[in-house]
């Protein structure tokens, strides 16, 4: 990573922001010089972000224990590289895997039904081998995280806000305990970024990237579950959702979602055969990249 990605990596913006300077500048060194000189329309924050010392960016992550890679570095998610308009980079903080992943996804206001169920997807997940991708957001994320880590299983957490910034701020405990069972919890976004809403579609995108199938269990008719499950159709990830009431609002997204070609899941021990099926596929693809995965303390 070198010091004009580090620096662009501590201004927060936007993705496709950021793309958009590198079309514009050819590369990073002259985005960051165009900054700095004031040829962008870059805030004061921008500005004041990019102009602070590599040195010091370095000394504050080793403060909170964490690594910032690049794409293309032999540490960054390699299936991530794939996909077009993936991060650049990545703030991680615990050990990246190359197991078969499964994200789970859901809706905020989900029902107990839901949650009860997403807990017990990701236990099933975790006791499988499979990694368990979320967003470590109240509701059906939080909910299978908890399962996956209760069977002490890898979770991989990308947060829509700073690697340091747990929001909400009622998940401290379960952000600890993925760590704590060897999981990883990454962001785009630097240390100290607020949960604004429109990072979180931005984040969705890693979610879809980093999962090998996709799992829906409650999701209304808009919202972030089901802009991941189209990005993950986009990106070729096999969708399942969990059918639910026809009236239940909670239920409207995964219906449409399985009218639409979206594989049922019928409850936990569908999904542990589904898993199981699954496995020697993506076993093939792990035994390929299995010289990539590394520790990241």
């Amino acid at each position: 990573m070198n010091e004009y990605e580090t620096s662009l990596a501590f201004a927060a913006m936007a993705p496709r922001r950021v793309d958009r300077l590198f079309e514009t500048y050819g590369g990073e060194q002259a985005a960051v010089e165009a900054i700095l000189k004031g040829r962008t329309s870059a805030s004061v924050h921008v500005v004041s972000a990019v102009g602070a010392p590599t040195s010091q960016r370095r000394d504050e992550l080793a403060a909170l224990d964490v690594e910032l890679i690049a794409s293309g570095e032999e540490e960054f998610p390699e299936r991530l590289t794939v996909f077009p308009g993936h991060p650049r980079w990545l703030f991680v903080r615990g050990r990246v895997s190359s197991s078969p992943a499964i994200g789970i996804v859901g809706t905020r206001t989900c029902t107990r039904y839901g949650t009860d169920l997403a807990r017990a997807y990701g236990r099933v997940a975790a006791e499988a081998g499979w990694s368990v991708v979320s967003g470590l957001a109240r509701g059906i994320d939080g909910a299978a995280h908890t399962g996956a880590t209760e069977a002490g299983g890898h979770c991989q957490a990308v947060l829509g806000s700073g690697i340091d910034v747990v929001y909400p701020r009622s998940h401290m405990a379960l952000h600890a305990a993925v760590l704590e069972t060897g999981g990883v919890v990454m962001s785009e976004f630097p240390p100290g970024t607020p949960p604004e809403g429109w990072r979180f579609p931005t984040r969705n995108r890693i979610i879809a990237g980093l999962s090998d199938v996709l799992l829906v269990v409650e999701a209304g008719l808009k919202g972030g579950a089901l802009i991941t499950a189209r990005i993950a159709l986009d990106y070729g990830v096999p969708v399942y959702a969990v059918p639910g009431d026809i009236d239940r609002e909670a239920s409207v997204g995964t219906n449409l979602l399985i009218r639409d070609g979206a594989f049922p899941i019928l409850g936990p021990e569908d999904l542990a055969e589904v898993l199981s099926l699954l496995q020697p596929l993506y076993a093939r693809r792990i035994v390929v990249d299995s010289e990539a995965s590394v520790q990241v303390a």
